[in-house]
């Protein structure tokens, strides 16, 4: 009996230390307890809408970019699009190597194929996840043939 009680008893101070252990590593590597930092506020009638990019601890979130010019064209929209990214993740001191994860938004899901001609490669050797979907009705906000937004770490 008294055998059962100290295993129980290790088991129990193993897990307790296993957590503490976690909380102080999530500490270290700047998880918890930091403020997000915020560029290239946006207002909308003198009230904050949204944020070009945020940042937490060694993660930053780069807010959807559009093409809202003429040609509308799905490659030069894309090159637009992909050089506004670089442009935001640059700011925030992260870069194309260092993207995670993109999600695409195409006006038509015919310009998939465009659109993957001038993306290719863009993000180097180590390629982030991407999804890609069409909107639905109306389509990508102000005229933009795509979107993309993504999320990179510093």
């Amino acid at each position: 009996m008294q055998t059962e009680r100290r295993s129980l008893i290790k088991k129990l101070l193993a897990s307790v230390t296993a957590v503490v252990g976690l909380g102080f590593a999530a500490k270290a590597k700047g998880i918890t307890g930091e403020q997000k930092q915020v560029n290239n506020v946006t207002d909308f009638q003198d009230v904050p809408l949204f944020s070009g990019s945020t940042r937490h601890g060694d993660i930053v979130y780069i807010a959807g970019k559009g093409a809202h010019v003429e040609p509308f064209e799905i490659k030069a929209h894309t090159e637009i699009v992909l050089k506004e990214l670089e442009k935001e993740l640059i700011k925030a001191g992260s870069s194309m190597e260092k993207v995670l994860k993109v999600s695409v938004f195409l006006n038509d899901i015919a310009d998939y194929q465009g659109m993957n001609e001038v993306y290719k490669g863009r993000f180097g050797k180590n390629p982030p996840v991407r999804t890609t979907v069409a909107v639905a009705k109306g389509g990508v906000p102000g005229n933009s043939l795509v979107e993309m937004d993504c999320i990179a770490y510093v």
